[in-house]
């Protein structure tokens, strides 16, 4: 699906070429397009007002391809130059322009991509964002494919570390794309068990011999104590799993336990959640699946580091049987919880798939999950949260950073602990709704004891209710992964 070429974009036999463009004052000015033919470059940068080119981020306009093989030049916005791609700030540009253009070219048969690629770094996120921008979920209705072939322009095509990048951007994308295929499954579809089912089939189809897939099931789950995961799944006819997805390379010398939060659904249990935006709730597994697919990536591409997945499945329902506002559950381990609001259910289920994750002691535990409004109104549908252990937390933030998605440190306040006080249990679920993200990262942190650990809420960014924009689809988003990824790759070296 995607290659480099070092061929004149002129020439090339495709449907589109596409170029960037920088914001040079009032004008659009064509970024590393020497190739392009004069009448188009005079075109743009003279007539880009009036054919509505801006060189905004995310924009993309398509003009007649005069002079060219191809029928279609496509100009996508870099912002303001110069471009640094040498930056995190600047692979992301190029990643956004790279994605825009793919995404909104769907359907066509070929397109090349004539963007900034003079070294490796630049080829990585050219070709990373091409290919998340490459993104169609058409499982329940016809629509117009993804591109189906994309060049990518560069000097570099027989280099190495060119390659080896094109090579990691595709095992990143495939991730990605796996990820937003389960969010965006419909929760009739999948279901814990059926999220198993769908674990085994990546594991198998990845071909490695490294991966192994355990499933406890709610039999096993009670018998071992596990109490968040009963409990929260027990108002559901389709009964709670805990998944783990062990890889483990025969020379790893460092051990990373991830735990996802899988809630199939989320209807907020006895304590309901109003009817409005309820069918959103079908995402609330979003961290369980950027797990699953973390550790497959890690798998793919040989890191010598032993990544266990912790995928903690239930659907979240009212019924006859489900857990009531006053129960007093116990978690994996021993500690009980006042459950004061059954639709603070996420930190139930990976307060277990936690302790799990410890007790074989890792070097280091990081969970993701889609736990809190709060972290919505903290800091919008763009920017995930930070939480933890400092040096973890740390960690994260900077493979964030260099990944290109946005996460923010948090603080984890002493006093907010009081909060969550219960007379008749060793904690509640729930403390004072002010500061409701650090309350629950609080939660969590009962239950990793010295471990160093991070926790990362992706309540909004995980899914994009709103309008597409550069590589980022409406729907899954698949957060995380780029991040969780680059922070394997950190440990490796």
């Amino acid at each position: 699906m995607i290659s480099l070429t070092s061929s004149d974009p002129s020439q090339l036999d495709v449907d589109a070429v596409v170029v960037g463009v920088h914001v040079q004052g009032t004008s659009v000015v064509p970024v590393g397009a020497d190739w392009l033919p004069a009448e188009l470059t005079r075109q743009i940068a003279q007539d880009g007002a009036r054919l509505g080119i801006t060189g905004a981020v995310d924009e993309v306009r398509r003009l007649p391809g005069a002079g060219l093989h191809a029928t279609t030049l496509v100009v996508t916005g870099l912002g303001e130059g110069p471009l640094d791609a040498g930056t995190p700030a600047g692979a992301e540009l190029l990643r956004r322009a790279s994605g825009a253009a793919t995404r909104e070219l769907s359907g066509l048969g070929s397109v090349a991509l004539a963007l900034p690629a003079a070294d490796s770094d630049a080829v990585a996120a050219i070709a990373e964002g091409a290919l998340l921008g490459a993104y169609v979920y058409d499982r329940y209705h016809v629509q117009d494919g993804p591109v189906g072939r994309i060049e990518v322009v560069t000097p570099l095509a027989r280099d190495k570390a060119a390659l080896s990048a094109l090579a990691r951007a595709e095992v990143l994308a495939a991730a990605v794309h796996g990820t937003r295929d389960l969010v965006n499954a419909a929760p009739n579809d999948l279901f814990p068990a059926a999220f198993v089912d769908a674990a085994k089939a990546a594991v198998k189809a990845s071909g490695a011999k490294s991966l192994k897939v355990t499933v406890l099931d709610e039999k096993a789950l009670a018998a071992g104590g596990y109490g968040g995961l009963v409990g929260v799944g027990q108002g559901s006819v389709r009964p709670p799993r805990l998944v783990k997805v062990a890889y483990a390379p025969s020379r790893a010398k460092v051990h990373v336990a991830l735990v996802g939060k899988g809630i199939t659904f989320d209807s907020g249990g006895i304590s309901i959640k109003p009817a409005a935006g309820m069918e959103a709730m079908k995402s609330d597994m979003a961290g369980a699946a950027a797990v699953l697919h973390t550790v497959l990536a890690a798998a793919r591409l040989g890191l010598p580091v032993a990544v266990t997945g912790w995928l903690c499945l239930a659907e979240n329902m009212p019924s006859g049987s489900a857990q009531r506002p006053s129960d007093v559950i116990t978690i994996r381990g021993g500690k009980t919880v006042e459950v004061l609001n059954t639709d603070a259910e996420g930190r139930l289920v990976l307060a277990d798939g936690l302790v799990a994750a410890v007790e074989e002691k890792p070097d280091l535990v990081v969970d993701i999950a889609t736990l809190t409004g709060a972290q919505v109104v903290a800091l919008g549908h763009r920017v995930s949260a930070v939480m933890g252990t400092d040096e973890a937390r740390g960690e994260l933030v900077d493979a964030a950073h260099g990944a290109g998605e946005q996460f923010w440190p948090m603080p984890l306040p002493a006093d907010l602990r009081a909060g969550l006080k219960s007379k008749v249990a060793d904690l509640a679920n729930i403390g004072d709704r002010f500061g409701g993200m650090l309350t629950a990262g609080i939660f969590l942190q009962e239950f990793v004891g010295a471990t160093p650990w991070a926790h990362l809420d992706v309540a909004g960014p995980a899914f994009n209710e709103r309008t597409a924009f550069g590589y980022t689809p409406v729907g899954g988003t698949g957060v995380g992964v780029r991040t969780l990824l680059r922070l394997l790759e950190q440990r490796a070296s």
